[in-house]
């Protein structure tokens, strides 16, 4: 199973046409971590801002987007997305060769790493977005994946996105990309 993920799209359809060009279809699903359409009103513009093009490209693509809402998201987002994408969380159970592993989505701004550590089984897989800060470290017992943001980075690694696969042999892959597909760092969970 290959997920590609994205997070912080901004509205911006420039950057999201090159992310989904870079993986051209090299995936099975594709995992949104919110901040869809808005821009939000601390950040600028982002390049290609258009948020028509970016809910129609979306919309092209929901029977392949697992995805939850951000804190720019609001229920007038909802009315251009043609998916539900206002849920706090989703999880996905993978089975593997001798265990199940957990991946939890959800934006970043509303969990903490002290109540993700309670609710969640050991080696789970924490995916978020927010910060626009890329990171790839396992905390205690849970491994957490940000892959930035496709449109406004914070971050020196520009704009990026990310991809988590797994394998015939049970592992698990995470890879953080720039949008244009040079590969930045991976781990292997």
């Amino acid at each position: 199973m290959k997920f590609l993920i994205l997070s912080d799209i901004h509205g911006s359809a420039k950057s999201l046409e090159t992310a989904l060009s870079t993986f051209d279809n090299k995936y099975d699903s594709i995992i949104i971590c919110g901040d869809y359409l808005n821009h939000g009103p601390r950040n600028p513009l982002p390049d290609g801002w258009d948020t028509k093009k970016t809910a129609q490209i979306l919309n092209s693509l929901k029977e392949k987007i697992i995805c939850v809402r951000g804190n720019c998201d609001s229920e007038v987002d909802q009315m251009m997305l043609e998916f539900p994408c206002l849920t706090s969380y989703t999880t996905i159970a993978l089975p593997l060769k001798e265990k199940i592993r957990r991946l939890f989505i959800h934006h970043g701004h509303l969990y903490t790493h002290e109540e993700l550590l309670s609710w969640l089984p050991e080696d789970s897989i924490v995916i978020s977005g927010h910060t626009h800060i890329t990171n790839l470290e396992k905390k205690d017992n849970l491994y957490y994946f940000n892959p930035g943001s496709i449109s406004l980075p914070k971050c020196d690694d520009g704009k990026t996105c990310g991809i988590i696969e797994t394998d015939e042999n049970g592992r698990i892959t995470a890879s953080l990309y720039e949008i244009s597909g040079k590969m930045i760092r991976e781990m292997i969970f």
